[in-house]
């Protein structure tokens, strides 16, 4: 009788042969997954008996695995600012630095929010969970990821609060809004070799580069923002982590006020800001 414990090091050990950082922890997760068990109760279920079907359905997921398949693509989902986001090929997964984001704009009120390349939702959604009052509208250019984002809405009882358009940036856009948010491509055409092949092979090509210096899209958000914000309203913006002068400098260039950088906590700079430039 084979246990589940006894399935764990020859797995690692094959991720391990892939190159794969993390290995048994990617196992344990995978594991737990094939089982039906909660991950933070692995541990407890480990001598138990590995059924046929645990044991093929494992199999399968470590062999995807080596071949580098995001682990979040083959468990449907990804954790962010404490909830469960369902992910695909789509649309880009949630990253733990776009939580620096998620934290500046909280740190002030806002009733209106527009997420520009909303992709899984789970900036503008988490943006609104956290703000039971406010309400939302997400822009992307896929009709894939806004399916995507609609179904995360429901997941987490926002979409009566939340509404979408489909469309290339401010295109589907009406109205003014009290916070702006994105975190659009940025990735440089000549840094996408140098991305994993989870991110480079598994993840939209189209959230990841402009196919250029990786600052086109955020010339058309700080020219344009200005007319759909508030007085006073914010824009926020997810960078890489050395593009903080050239798009801070976009948004002085557009009148915003009081930009700011923001750093996440690996001391990269990651979040640019400023007030709109009509602010009273």
């Amino acid at each position: 009788m084979t246990l589940l414990s006894q399935l764990l090091p020859p797995a690692a050990q094959q991720l391990r042969d892939a190159g794969i950082d993390g290995a048994m922890g990617d196992a344990r997760v995978l594991l737990a997954h094939a089982a039906g068990i909660a991950p933070d109760r692995l541990t407890l279920h480990l001598a138990d008996p590995a059924t046929p079907e645990v044991t093929q359905r494992f199999a399968e997921l470590i062999a995807r695995r080596a071949a580098r398949v995001p682990v979040s693509h083959l468990l449907g989902y990804r954790l962010f600012w404490g909830r469960r986001f369902a992910v695909s090929p789509d649309v880009l997964d949630p990253r733990p630095e776009t939580e620096d984001l998620i934290a500046a704009a909280l740190s002030r009120p806002f009733g209106r929010v527009l997420d520009l390349g909303t992709g899984s939702g789970c900036i503008l959604l988490t943006l609104l969970a956290e703000r039971p009052a406010a309400q939302g509208f997400g822009v992307d250019l896929s009709p894939a990821a806004l399916q995507m984002a609609a179904r995360n809405a429901e997941g987490l009882g926002v979409a009566e609060r939340v509404s979408w358009g489909q469309g290339s940036w401010f295109a589907p856009v009406r109205g003014s809004f009290d916070l702006i948010v994105s975190n659009p491509p940025y990735i440089a055409a000549d840094e996408m070799a140098q991305l994993s092949p989870e991110v480079r092979l598994h993840e939209p090509r189209m959230a990841l580069t402009d196919e250029a210096d990786g600052l086109t899209h955020y010339r058309v958000i700080a020219a344009q923002s200005p007319g759909f914000l508030s007085p006073g309203g914010r824009l926020m913006v997810e960078i890489g982590p050395t593009q903080g002068p050239a798009v801070a400098g976009l948004l002085q260039a557009a009148g915003f006020q009081d930009v700011a950088l923001r750093k996440d906590l690996d001391g990269r700079d990651r979040v640019v800001s400023g007030v709109a430039p009509n602010a009273a």
